[in-house]
């Protein structure tokens, strides 16, 4: 049976992305067999974590999830390794707002469900003894919460880390590495996290540069040892969402690669074919496609190049023609409107399948949880079905026509969002991106 633990920190920036890459690289360099899965809804981190292991990283998303999913996924990544790190998210209490820690969604209530200890990465730069009584106070904030360790990051001199060793001493909890501050080991990033995986030519340097930097820096048998045993599966693993199609023609690169690995995995195996292709490279769907599904990305990066592939956008003009189910989520909902505005001010014309015109010039920030109610039957499930996923995007929408809208939406705690997204005939979107089905 797979062994398992979550890395998590006081708060975002402590290091946590950095330490489970060095992980997941040393012990794949080592010879064990380890797998990684991302607490939250992320999408760009479990792509690093797929590099570093070569196999796919699952996300584990504690809000948008039904627990028997969650146990199920988990699963899944464990039977293909011996042991399964996940990477936490923010800060280890850290969730929904408002929400009291033991339904916030946070890495510690993650932890919590699955029965995982955590190793605690506390970024040491400008800190000594008050180590030990931040350690001490979120070992004794959830007795719940088990914590196995720790790990120092942003290590200085010699006597940094007699003082670090001391304080995790006295505050109970042993320490299984101390990581030195290495300035090259920056992953470039823009405004929905770091640059993706895909996009860095260099990222097998990085990964053997990590080794390198840490090589001896972490006590690897301890942070082994120190795994529990993962949870066994009451349920197979089954797409949490149906699949939209037979055959799905996937939006699949740099512009359009925000989907979840679960959900390719899930809908193949219950007998879907994927078939991508890549808009940026003007390839329409396929012909024979029942469902086209554009999932979210950096559209607004790409805009002027989207706008003059005719060969892409003619393809989804004529999917929604042969009544294909035409779906798109942030990004891809953008693309499927009649005009994209980028961050430079210049209007872009897109497919004009949905009555929506969005900007990336006029940015707010829109991020939280929903839950979705559909308004009609789509393939995901009948009307009045019940989906939870999030939003998390820059854009504006500068029009949105009167079609009618696909969702009526809640946010985490509850409060009414009104309604969402636009359908017109076969053609769908909006901005959420759909983790699970609540109810059907």
């Amino acid at each position: 049976m797979a062994r398992g633990l979550v890395i998590a920190a006081p708060s975002s920036g402590s290091g946590k992305t950095l330490t489970t890459l060095s992980l997941l690289s040393l012990l794949r360099e080592k010879g064990v067999a380890v797998a990684g899965c991302k607490a939250g809804p992320d999408y760009i981190d479990p792509e690093f974590h797929a590099a570093a292991t070569a196999k796919p990283c699952f996300n584990l998303d504690i809000w948008s999830m039904r627990p028997e999913s969650l146990v199920a996924l988990a699963a899944r990544q464990a039977a293909r390794a011996d042991l399964l790190i996940v990477e936490g998210v923010m800060g280890l209490f850290d969730g929904v707002p408002g929400l009291d820690r033991h339904r916030n969604g946070s890495s510690a209530q993650l932890a919590r469900q699955l029965g995982l200890p955590i190793l605690l990465v506390i970024n040491a730069k400008g800190q000594g003894a008050t180590a030990g009584a931040v350690i001490e106070g979120l070992v004794r904030h959830d007795p719940g919460v088990r914590v196995a360790g720790v790990i120092f990051n942003n290590v200085g001199s010699a006597m940094h880390r007699e003082i670090l060793r001391d304080a995790a001493a006295a505050a109970g909890v042993p320490v299984f590495g101390y990581l030195p501050h290495v300035s090259a080991l920056r992953v470039p990033s823009r405004h929905l996290g770091l640059v993706q995986a895909r996009e860095m030519t260099a990222l097998k340097d990085f990964l053997a540069a990590a080794r390198a930097s840490f090589a001896d820096a972490f006590d690897l048998d301890a942070i082994v040892a120190a795994a529990a045993e993962l949870p066994a599966a009451s349920s197979p693993f089954e797409p949490l969402l149906a699949p939209p199609g037979q055959r799905i023609a996937l939006a699949d690169d740099a512009a359009f690669a925000f989907t979840y690995p679960f959900h390719r995995e899930a809908w193949a195996l219950a007998g879907a074919e994927i078939m991508p292709f890549s808009p940026l490279n003007d390839e329409a769907p396929r012909a024979d496609a029942d469902a086209v599904f554009l999932p979210g990305g950096y559209p607004e990066l790409y805009a002027g190049k989207l706008a003059g592939n005719q060969r892409f956008l003619g393809g989804l003009r004529q999917a929604a023609t042969r009544r294909a189910f035409v779906y798109g989520e942030c990004g891809g909902y953008m693309t499927l409107g009649t005009y994209l505005t980028d961050a430079a001010g210049e209007r872009h014309q897109m497919a004009g399948l949905l009555p929506v015109e969005t900007s990336f010039a006029a940015r707010k920030l829109h991020l939280g949880y929903r839950a979705a109610r559909q308004l009609a039957a789509t393939p995901f499930g009948g009307a009045g079905a019940v989906l939870r996923g999030h939003e998390f995007h820059y854009a504006t929408i500068l029009k949105e026509g009167d079609a009618p809208a696909l969702f009526t939406a809640e946010d985490a705690r509850g409060r009414d969002l009104g309604a969402v997204g636009r359908r017109v005939g076969s053609v769908m979107g909006s901005f959420m991106h759909l983790i699970d089905r609540v109810a059907d």
